[in-house]
């Protein structure tokens, strides 16, 4: 079950089955990667934010009741569905946040962590608990080890230990730590902080940030040197030190 809403230039995506500690079937994470690429074909959404309804869970991860076992082979092509909604977050040219309500184990673990910006209730948890059902968290693992420490990565998912929100913060999975009654209050400052730059170079930015993590550093820094020239060629640059200089506030044109 999952919940859409535009509220100006934010698109919420609200996975909602409380009493359940919000799982994510099959079907709502192909419904989280539909929004989420809706989200990044309309130009009136800057910044999209991901949570769980409720005050308990975030995501308790992949809901296990359906034929995750019964039927491996079959449903092989299903069980790609986690992939599909980290390829979308990570290629939808906008920023995308997890506002962790509660506690993030499993898959819910692996979509916060995919997640461009982490805000954490610090009463929160997360975890990789899928060993302890005799399985492994193969999807998660792409996102976790370009995170975690790779010791601290295998520790997590071969013993299934849940950590609390300090923890993950200085592991580097989560980017701030925040009381409940501070979390709204958190996430609306960082859109606010969001939609203010240009979408442009912000867009251009993230898949540079993204594009050049596994690349050796001259490769790295080759790749940054044409986005760096890519940037400045942007309407929006032109804009940006204009203003500066002028000492006035930028009209953002998004290209």
């Amino acid at each position: 079950m999952l919940r859409y809403e535009r509220r100006g230039q934010l698109a919420v995506l609200t996975i909602d089955d409380p009493e359940r500690h919000n799982p994510m079937s099959v079907e709502t994470m192909a419904s989280l990667t539909r929004r989420v690429d809706e989200a990044a074909a309309d130009a009136g959404v800057r910044v999209i934010v991901i949570t769980g309804a409720g005050d308990k869970a975030f995501s308790a991860g992949g809901d296990l009741s359906g034929r995750f076992v019964d039927a491996p082979l079959e449903d092989h092509d299903a069980r790609g569905a986690l992939a599909d909604l980290f390829r979308a977050i990570r290629r939808c040219g906008k920023p995308v946040i997890a506002r962790v309500n509660g506690h993030a184990l499993a898959g819910g673990f692996g979509l916060a962590a995919a997640c461009d910006i982490v805000i954490a209730v610090e009463d929160a948890t997360f975890g990789t608990p899928e060993i302890k059902v005799g399985l492994w968290p193969m999807m998660i693992t792409a996102v976790l080890q370009r995170l975690i420490p790779r010791r601290a990565a295998f520790e997590l998912m071969a013993t299934g230990r849940r950590i609390d929100a300090r923890e993950a913060l200085l592991l580097g999975v989560v980017s701030r730590v925040v009381s409940r009654q501070e979390l709204d209050d958190a996430v609306d400052e960082t859109v606010a902080r969001l939609v203010d730059v240009s979408p442009a170079v912000l867009a251009m930015g993230k898949d540079a940030f993204y594009a050049v993590e596994d690349m050796p550093l001259d490769a790295a820094l080759d790749h940054l040197h044409n986005g760096l020239t890519a940037v400045a060629m942007t309407e929006d640059a032109a804009e940006g030190v204009a203003a500066f200089l002028e000492k006035r506030t930028p009209e953002w044109r998004g290209r």
